[in-house]
């Protein structure tokens, strides 16, 4: 088995290299790894340290760079108030992490639970995670991230308040009802009591780009149909006031419920097993592809058996090519 699991690494780390090399900024720093070094020097300079986890051919990460760090203000802006540093998912190279353990990249992901690419860390000056940003973020939201970051807010309020104060509120269209959405007030317990599928919490925010998106293109696709019939679907609006119920029976409103659950960005998914457990959140842009491998990540049950939720994704991608499927990470 630890041949098989081996090979299994081996492979998913060589097929990263063999895919399209991600062009990094000039401007990231070339850091030696020790990161409590690399900590303390941002401090003196009265900057933190910014951690970047990526891959080759990752459209994800490709975006990071050439979208949001393409723009002149974003890119002047984090140069001036971080140190960015770039590690490899699938990398070898030995990088020390604050509390002194030596390891690999590859190994430090995996301990940090890394699950999408890009994944940022910013620490702060103790080395703490002030932030953390799972999958890409589009330039508006991760703007509004690094003046969270920079303007050390941390202490001071939560993301999600944060985010939600910086957030122009804008006249939403009216969406058409989506039929795999459970009609509101949200009883999460009244879901969960059915107990023949799992519960999908869609966080979405009145004026949400991303999530017009979502409804527009991605849930209309055959395949993410066909998975999110999978599921029981309810949809709770980060800012709303309507009532929840939530799994612990509690009765609050929704913006208060998503913000004890601390989702910052929209559209959040959050994936409840049938005791109302979290099993897996993705609170990042996905395209259709990545929206479907997540769906089947949970629905499948994969998650039970295999932790790394990009293994899981080379495997399903590997599969669909084998049955002669074309797979298109952004489309």
């Amino acid at each position: 088995m630890a041949r098989v699991v081996l090979a299994s690494v081996l492979t998913l780390a060589g097929m990263a290299r063999a895919a399209e090399p991600i062009d990094i900024p000039s401007w990231f720093t070339e850091s030696f790894l020790d990161l409590r070094d690399d900590v303390r020097d941002a401090a003196r300079e009265r900057k933190r340290v910014m951690l970047y986890f990526g891959q080759d051919g990752c459209p994800y990460c490709k975006a990071l760079m050439k979208v949001n760090f393409g723009d002149p203000a974003i890119a002047d802006f984090t140069r001036a108030n971080f140190v960015a540093i770039a590690l490899n998912l699938w990398g070898d190279r030995e990088v020390t992490w604050t509390d002194g353990r030596a390891m690999s990249e590859k190994r430090l992901a995996r301990a940090l639970q890394v699950q999408f690419t890009p994944t940022l860390l910013f620490l702060d000056e103790k080395g703490a995670i002030a932030l953390r940003l799972n999958g890409y973020q589009p330039p508006d939201t991760f703007r509004i991230a690094l003046d969270y970051v920079a303007g050390r807010h941390e202490g001071q309020v939560a993301y999600a308040d944060f985010v939600a104060s910086r957030t122009a509120a804008r006249q939403a269209a009216a969406r058409t009802a989506e039929p795999f959405i459970e009609p509101g007030p949200a009883d999460l317990p009244r879901l969960l009591a059915a107990g023949d599928k799992p519960v999908l919490v869609l966080f979405e925010r009145a004026g949400c780009g991303e999530c017009d998106e979502l409804h527009r293109d991605a849930f209309k696709r055959p395949e993410v149909r066909e998975l999110l019939s999978r599921f029981r679907v309810v949809a709770v609006d980060v800012g709303g006031e309507r009532p929840v119920t939530t799994p612990a029976k509690q009765s609050m409103t929704e913006r208060r419920w998503a913000r004890s659950l601390q989702v910052a960005y929209a559209p959040t998914l959050l994936f409840l097993d049938r005791e109302g457990r979290e099993v897996f959140r993705a609170d990042g842009y996905l395209k259709p592809f990545h929206l479907a491998s997540t769906l089947d990540y949970v629905a499948s049950g994969a998650y039970r058996d295999e932790p790394d939720f990009q293994r899981f994704i080379q495997k399903r991608a590997d599969g669909l090519r084998a049955r002669g499927r074309g797979v298109d990470l952004w489309k």
